[in-house]
């Protein structure tokens, strides 16, 4: 049993959803670190780069990257499964 967006369409698999579900957690884990550079320290309190900020830059790029994978997996696996759709828009 899954989603059904369009009549014509099939359900989902639930890769689609932890694609989702993994793409929104690492994006809020990378705006979180974007605004609130000093968050491992002050919810560990470690410093695990002794203040240089190169942990937190770290964070960024990793799940800015982790982010986009699941978006576009997730796109991937919604036009698999609703190839209508995928033409309709363009």
């Amino acid at each position: 049993m899954g989603f059904h967006a369009f009549q014509e369409g099939r359900p989902v698999r639930r890769r689609f959803w932890a694609e989702i579900a993994l793409g929104t957690l690492s994006g809020l884990l990378f705006l979180v670190t974007l605004i609130w550079r000093d968050w491992i320290e002050t919810l560990f309190g470690v410093e695990p780069d002794a203040g240089s900020g190169a942990v937190e830059w770290l964070i960024v790029a990793v799940t800015a990257l982790v982010t986009a994978l699941c978006a576009l997996g997730a796109r991937t696996e919604w036009r698999r499964t609703h190839p209508a759709a995928a033409h309709a828009s363009r």
